[in-house]
């Protein structure tokens, strides 16, 4: 045979060498789609093994013909430096997850509810998939070729791990062309076939899916790493989340990972989540066979029962099931709340539990003042990860458990993440076990605590009590408040303990002798510090009042609530310029009128009321007014310019970050969405924009340059 190979090689001149190879990798692509997305083959693993031979050879002999989208090329290459960073064409979301039955029927009650609101009135069918315990990612293919893959990082930036992923063999290099026939078989008409023919040969298409390391591999390279005396993987999603980021790529290869898309982000026309999946599988890709189509929620439940008591069955480790809404014309109506859509949910299986002693449980003192209790515990691990410590919430929950110290306890991981004490296994007792007490006095300042009746908090009675207010500084100071750099935790405690802040409004009336005077401080530090301070002393109202650090309220909550004090500061001819303005405002405003908006309901309503309402509040205010805090809200709140306009940004901006850019859209009385609809007024298409403006040209939705929308919004 490799005589033959031999004189057949030397026979051939360069267009017939370039031939061989180009048909070799047709052949070899076609097997591998017939293993890896079919689970079937028609040659052995000798054949097989041949023609990738034969391919390896004449590559290595001409050169000149390798390209990146060869099978060949699936080993690895030189090791990175580094990963880059790469933009996500739309923000890779999280799923809100659900433990019970119950929890999943309120959602589809309140699904229901929006789509009514909207004129809607329909039964509501899903997709089911099993929610694999991996890596997402987002691959990228222009003309057909697989040209980046990205981890999803934060959601909006990840890492380029492209070579890693090329070593993957259930990722294809090059787009399989599926037939007319394959396309309409699974309910795409002819333009939409066309749509996806074009878009494969001349166009770019994006998929995210799941990296996975199998049972079978983890085991396996686990029994090596014994046999050799090497630390061994804790659990298969780490392994895959470790393999996926290897620097030298070869490294990747060698841990045989395997990968599965759940999503085409790319718009090609398809009405339903289903079809989305069967299109995967007629591109090249590996979707999950398990997957199924829901009529209804019961349907959807029992997939889940059913996958919670075989998924050993899988091959690899998955913690639930995903329930998808399936009409994808449904989505956009349904939108986004949060980091999340409201269009499926992770219903997740019964978490793993493991049992340890309870040693310890320490009261910590957050920035309103409430003492809660964390339990030490002996270590103990948990699906690979190690488990010393875990929040008790409050008092009550240590009396419902009725736990004490010493006992053997039982711990499983909420979600999967969380660790949580959910009894305990009272046989065990020796009779040597401590009732845990309330604290009488705060462990900080020492001052005397206060439990009221009808409620399950503990508090410091102390107003001035270190820890409070050190917590109330470090909230007022982070990123999703007044965002002030160079105030970190450290720096806090020396100005604290210098005399110069004991509130927020401090802050602003630093001095820069007085910062000069203390140890680590030098000329540079302190003009950046004070530039970093004075910079900060305008911020929208939403920013203002989540950095109060009021109880309860949260970003979300603080943008619902400046909406509303927006509209009624307006219908009162009341300007919002200045901290004590809010107090004009809420003096308009019973307790009661808070409770239908977004968000607030009457424990949130009544705790922003009680805070607005107090002397040492109220006193606050007025200092942030002296040091001249200025509340940024449209001048003539009758007169918001974007009032009823819906923007959708995407890709980078030069002058302006995107959250800056929404910030300026909520606060001239426009709505800043994630996704691309009918509904959307305007898209702002930056640097890089990706699937969203080829979706917004589809929908006709008008398109705004960078300079278009700073001249809208006065900049």
């Amino acid at each position: 045979m490799v005589a033959e190979e031999h004189v057949i090689n030397e026979n051939m001149n360069k267009s017939d060498i370039k031939a061989r190879i180009e048909k070799l990798r047709e052949e070899i692509e076609r097997h591998n789609y017939a293993y890896h997305v079919l689970d079937a083959s028609d040659i052995s693993d000798a054949v097989f093994d041949n023609l990738k031979n034969e391919l390896v050879k004449l590559e290595n002999a001409n050169p000149e013909f390798i390209t990146p989208t060869s099978p060949s090329q699936r080993v690895g290459g030189q090791p990175l430096d580094k990963f880059e960073k790469t933009k996500h064409s739309s923000p890779m979301m999280s799923i809100y997850d659900v433990f019970e039955e119950t929890e999943l029927k309120d959602w589809e009650n309140q699904l229901k509810k929006i789509l009514i609101e909207a004129g809607i009135l329909a039964k509501l069918d899903y997709y089911a998939e099993l929610k694999m315990d991996g890596l997402a990612m987002s691959l990228i293919y222009k003309n057909g070729e697989f040209v980046r893959g990205a981890t999803r990082g934060d959601g909006k930036i990840g890492e380029n791990v492209t070579n890693n992923l090329r070593t993957i063999k259930a990722i294809p290099l090059k787009i399989r062309q599926p037939k007319i026939e394959e396309l309409e078989k699974i309910g795409l008409n002819e333009q939409q076939s066309v749509n996806v023919l074009q878009k494969i040969s001349e166009g770019e298409i994006e998929v995210r899916g799941e990296a996975i390391m199998p049972l079978s591999v983890f085991e396996k390279l686990n029994k090596q790493a014994l046999a050799d005396n090497k630390a061994i993987l804790a659990n298969p999603r780490n392994a895959a989340a470790g393999s996926i980021r290897q620097l030298d790529s070869r490294v990747t290869a060698s841990r045989q990972l395997d990968f599965y898309v759940y999503d085409i982000i790319t718009d090609f026309g398809l009405l339903n989540h289903e079809a989305e999946h069967k299109l995967a599988g007629l591109l090249g890709f590996k979707v999950l066979t398990q997957n199924k189509y829901c009529h209804d929620l019961t349907e959807a439940i029992k997939f889940h029962h059913h996958w919670e008591k075989s998924r050993q069955s899988v091959g690899f480790d998955c913690d639930g099931c995903v329930i998808v809404v399936n009409n994808l014309g449904y989505w956009p109506k349904l939108g986004i709340v949060g980091k999340g859509p409201r269009y499926m949910r992770a219903y997740k299986f019964a978490a793993p539990q493991a049992v340890t002693k309870l040693k310890e449980v320490v009261w910590q003192v957050g920035r309103t003042g409430v003492l809660t209790p964390t339990a030490i515990l002996e270590p103990v691990k948990l699906q690979g990860v190690t488990i010393g410590r875990t929040t008790l919430h409050n008092y009550d929950e240590i009396k419902r458990l009725d736990i004490k110290l010493g006992d053997t306890v039982i711990v499983e991981r909420a979600g999967d993440v969380i660790p949580k004490i959910i009894g305990f296994l009272k046989d065990l007792r020796t009779g040597q076990e401590k009732i845990i007490e309330l604290p009488k006095f705060c462990p900080v300042c020492g001052s005397k605590t206060e439990l009221k009746a009808g409620e399950v908090a503990v508090r410091c009675l102390n107003k001035n009590c270190y820890a409070v207010k050190m917590r109330g500084l470090r909230h007022w100071v982070s990123k999703g408040a007044a965002n002030i750099e160079g105030l970190g935790p450290k720096i806090l405690e020396q100005l604290w303990q210098a005399g110069l802040i004991k509130d927020i409004a401090d802050l602003y009336t630093l001095k820069k002798d007085d910062l000069l005077s203390l140890e680590g401080f030098r000329e540079k530090s302190v003009n950046n510090l004070l530039v970093s301070v004075a910079a900060k002393k305008e911020m929208s109202l939403a920013k203002f009042i989540y950095a109060l650090g009021i109880r309860h309220v949260g970003e979300e909550t603080a943008i619902s609530l400046q909406d509303y004090l927006v509209g009624v500061a307006s219908a009162n001819n009341i300007t919002i310029n200045i901290p004590t303005d809010i107090l004009k405002v809420i003096n308009y405003q019973k307790v009661e009128d808070f409770f239908e908006i977004d968000d607030v309901g009457e424990v949130v309503a009544k705790s922003i009321f009680k805070w607005f309402k107090s002397e040492e509040h109220i006193s606050l205010l007025k200092k942030l007014d002296s040091v001249k805090i200025k509340i940024l809200v449209n001048k003539d709140n009758q007169n918001l310019v974007l009032k009823g306009i819906s923007f959708v940004l995407t890709g980078s901006f030069e002058s302006l970050s995107r959250n800056e850019a929404k910030d300026k859209i909520r606060l001239l009385g426009g709505q800043a969405s994630e996704s691309v609809s009918k509904k959307t007024d305007y898209l702002v298409a930056g640097h890089e924009a990706g699937s969203k403006l080829a979706k917004a040209l589809k929908l006709g939705v008008k398109i705004l340059t960078e300079q278009d929308f700073l001249k809208m919004i006065g900049l």
